[in-house]
């Protein structure tokens, strides 16, 4: 049995484990999901992919697993009501301890987002930066971004792996409402919000991208994996 939820699976410690494995502690989520937790996001970055991958490719271990969720430092396996999530769990583990960090998806998509940087936080992102404006556009183009996971609205993504130098806390007074399309900047991420709704990122610039349309597939633009590429535009 996996540790039940809230408590701790402390029994993966297979012989010859390498050392650049993914650690990871799993927990059962009821009786049809585990719930996977690695040690941050660069290890969901290599981990979920790769049980994406397995699953897709009819891997018969995680046959019965219907969805893929990673998050900042885990990743949920949902499966079907009947599935083994013993043997769901040996095949993460094996996995885990077998994983190639240095591996490149061919797949991988790399998304342009043309943004206009006329944030109304701009100027603060560089006073706590100490950065000049241009140089917070610089850093944010310079770098390519990845997304990490989705979460907070329909197509709303956090991105990871920008300039370390923009790393800024959230706004201390959230806004009633970030209008759609705004670039924001929040703790060590960064996103694009889809949709006008309440916020407290720091507002960076605004794009015109559709990042979430229903009849489009898939609908998210931005997908777990995939390289962004801020790009300044006038």
């Amino acid at each position: 049995m996996l540790a039940p939820a809230g408590g701790m699976d402390r029994g993966y410690a297979p012989s010859g484990r390498r050392s650049d494995a993914v650690p990871v502690r799993l927990l059962e989520m009821g009786d049809a999901a585990i719930l996977v937790e690695t040690g941050g996001i660069d290890d969901v970055l290599v981990l979920a992919p790769a049980l994406d991958d397995l699953a897709r490719s009819g891997d018969p271990e995680l046959a019965e697993v219907t969805d893929i969720v990673p998050a900042a430092r885990t990743v949920l396996l949902v499966a079907g009501p009947t599935a083994d999530l013993a043997r769901i769990a040996a095949r993460v583990r094996r996995l885990a301890a077998d994983i190639d960090r240095g591996a490149s998806r061919s797949e991988e998509r790399v998304v342009e987002i043309p943004v206009r940087y006329d944030g109304p936080d701009l100027d603060e992102v560089a006073s706590l930066t100490m950065l000049s404006p241009q140089e917070v556009v610089v850093a944010h183009t310079g770098t390519l971004w990845r997304v990490g996971f989705g979460g907070f609205a329909p197509g709303f993504a956090y991105l990871v792996g920008g300039d370390s130098r923009l790393a800024v806390p959230r706004r201390s007074s959230p806004r009633t409402a970030v209008p759609v399309g705004a670039v924001g900047l929040a703790g060590e991420f960064s996103g694009i919000y889809p949709r006008s709704s309440p916020g407290g990122w720091q507002l960076i610039g605004t794009t015109d991208v559709v990042l979430w349309d229903a009849d489009r597939d898939p609908p998210a633009l931005l997908q777990p994996g995939s390289t962004v590429r801020f790009v300044e535009v006038p």
